[in-house]
């Protein structure tokens, strides 16, 4: 039941932010594991950054780690992913995510969300 559509993408320079959001539907408190992933043309699909329906902890791969912040306001239905010291690499479609909540661990595990925004693009140029 979950509806997910983002914004906030666009091109930025090297070394530039930006700052996506997704709006989610319905009821996400405690409910919803939420997360960001990205894909370039060719590649697949691969997790960003993740955050847990309390916002106790958060999930990043290694491409991002330091760089990005996920966040989450339940009572808006709205996650943001904050990107920070682009890179030309970071170019890709981005995508809002989510699935049922099981367990913290299975939040930060990319293989299982089944619910898909219809994706941002974000265009990093040197």
């Amino acid at each position: 039941q979950v509806q997910l559509v983002e914004s906030g993408g666009g091109s930025v320079q090297a070394g530039g932010s930006l700052r996506l959001s997704c709006g989610a539907s319905g009821s996400t408190a405690n409910s919803v594991c939420m997360a960001w992933f990205r894909q370039t043309p060719g590649a697949q699909r691969e997790g960003v950054a993740a955050i847990l329906p309390n916002r106790t902890i958060a999930y990043y791969t290694d491409p991002v780690k330091g760089r990005a912040t996920i966040s989450r306001d339940n009572a808006s239905g709205t996650v943001t992913l904050q990107l920070n010291n682009l890179k030309v690499e970071d170019t890709a479609m981005y995508y809002c995510a989510a699935k049922r909540y099981k367990s913290y661990t299975n939040c930060g595990r990319w293989y299982d969300y089944d619910t898909w925004g219809q994706g941002t693009q974000v265009t990093v140029s040197s």
